[in-house]
């Protein structure tokens, strides 16, 4: 995603990587200052709302409808605009200012999640009207997190970036899947509308933090009468992306991942009541298990490339995943589900920490916002169309045989997804071909 070591951030004029600002002694020390606390204190706040959402959403709508698809609907609907609005947002985090982009972005979510919290105190809440409001807080989550990964090399140093993103990603596990789920588990429990009232003050605390980072963050000059067409920008990013072969490959092993992981989550919430025979609270513990692997990924992540390498490290990504699918699509035991998806967590985010170091070296920061939309485009542009395979996988196998192959079906389906994946990235993700595009990046 973002750049060589960070364009300048916080003056305009200056070619320092902190903006011709002096950063304090603990902030030379660890390469991250002031202003990147603040992007993460924004984005753990955004996430602490974002993990109560994410279960109270799919609950919400388990109490309108026992039917799979339309369940699956919910989780279509946020995930949706990574297809239709992803490239889009990218040309807008290099068009205009990033950090008023991720104000702007939070204060609709704050908003549509107060509306939502009003409809559900009315009893007015329907399916179309939680799609609706999934679908807007997805629009929200796209330009917010999009351009947070393109701000971030503006605020650290290069050199600072894998550690910089195992922060980041060790809050949003911890806070989001850790803290956010358990505590929604137990908030529907007490009252529905208490995790969207929560998700609107978070947005709102977000956007604040965001608005106290000081300097200007834009790619291109606010004079600039010679702008181009948006589609023209977002060909640009494309042709960029495809023509880079490390890039293009793990865009699309991306894609593959995501879609069977969103597969197996569009139902997740029927597997953990009807199979693993869990209460909201327990399916609050359940997916807040994967935060523990999470965390343990962004803590370790680092030493994990240290130890194997860029290349080992992806292709163990990639294989992991096959026993924990093949455990998830047999048991009935929330404990074997917790480890099972403990270890997914873990690699999830060891993909994450390496994959974004990567684009944030590799990529021009002028194109930071495009290219990065590109391979987002590709990545989360396929979970809406997973989650629709998801659940009508469960659907379609449910009138086939019963109900419970319906719901581990996914599970099959994902680990043999991974299967051929392992067997074709494998030559193409080596070593060397990672070196080769490092040495060939723009230079800080």
């Amino acid at each position: 995603m973002p750049a060589p070591g960070g364009e300048p951030t916080g003056d305009a004029t200056s070619g320092s990587p902190h903006g011709g600002r002096r950063p304090r002694r603990w902030g030379r020390a660890s390469g991250m200052d002031g202003r990147y606390w603040r992007l993460w204190g924004a984005v753990a706040s955004s996430n602490l709302g974002d993990g109560l959402v994410s279960l109270a959403l799919p609950w919400l709508a388990s109490l309108l409808t026992r039917d799979a698809l339309a369940i699956a609907g919910v989780a279509l609907a946020s995930r949706l605009p990574w297809l239709v609005f992803s490239l889009q947002a990218g040309v807008l985090s290099d068009r205009f200012d990033r950090r008023r982009l991720m104000v702007v972005a939070n204060t609709l979510r704050a908003v549509i999640a107060a509306g939502l919290t009003g409809a559900i105190l009315l009893d007015v809440a329907t399916l179309p009207l939680l799609y609706a409001a999934a679908f807007g807080l997805g629009m929200c989550e796209v330009v917010f997190d999009n351009t947070s990964q393109a701000l971030l090399p503006s605020l650290v140093a290069r050199q600072h970036l894998e550690r910089a993103n195992g922060n980041l990603m060790g809050a949003q596990m911890v806070i989001a899947d850790f803290v956010a789920r358990p505590v929604a588990g137990a908030l529907v429990g007490v009252a529905l509308s208490l995790p969207f009232a929560i998700d609107a003050v978070t947005a709102a605390v977000s956007a604040a933090l965001i608005a106290t980072i000081p300097g200007s963050y834009r790619t291109t000059p606010t004079g600039d009468q010679a702008r181009p067409r948006m589609r023209s920008q977002i060909a640009e990013g494309l042709r960029w992306l495809w023509r880079h072969r490390l890039l293009r490959v793990l865009a699309l092993a991306l894609a593959a991942m995501n879609a069977v992981t969103a597969a197996t989550m569009a139902t997740f919430v029927l597997f953990a009541q009807e199979l693993l025979l869990l209460d909201g609270l327990g399916f609050g513990l359940l997916l807040a298990t994967g935060s523990l692997g999470g965390l343990l990924g962004s803590v370790l992540a680092p030493n994990v490339v240290t130890r194997l390498g860029s290349a080992r490290s992806l292709l163990l990504t990639v294989a992991a995943p096959i026993v924990g699918f093949a455990v998830l699509a047999m048991t009935s035991s929330p404990v074997l589900a917790g480890v099972a998806f403990a270890a997914y967590s873990f690699t999830a985010v060891t993909w994450n920490v390496v994959t974004v170091s990567l684009r944030q070296t590799l990529i021009p920061d002028a194109m930071l916002g495009r290219v990065n939309s590109v391979y987002r485009f590709f990545g989360w542009g396929m979970m809406p169309i997973g989650t629709l395979l998801g659940g009508g996988l469960v659907r379609l196998v449910e009138e086939a045989a019963s109900r419970p192959a319906g719901l581990r079906a996914p599970f099959v389906l994902a680990a043999a997804v991974h299967v051929v994946l392992l067997a074709t990235a494998s030559p193409r993700l080596t070593q060397a071909a990672i070196d080769a595009a490092k040495a060939d990046a723009p230079s800080a």
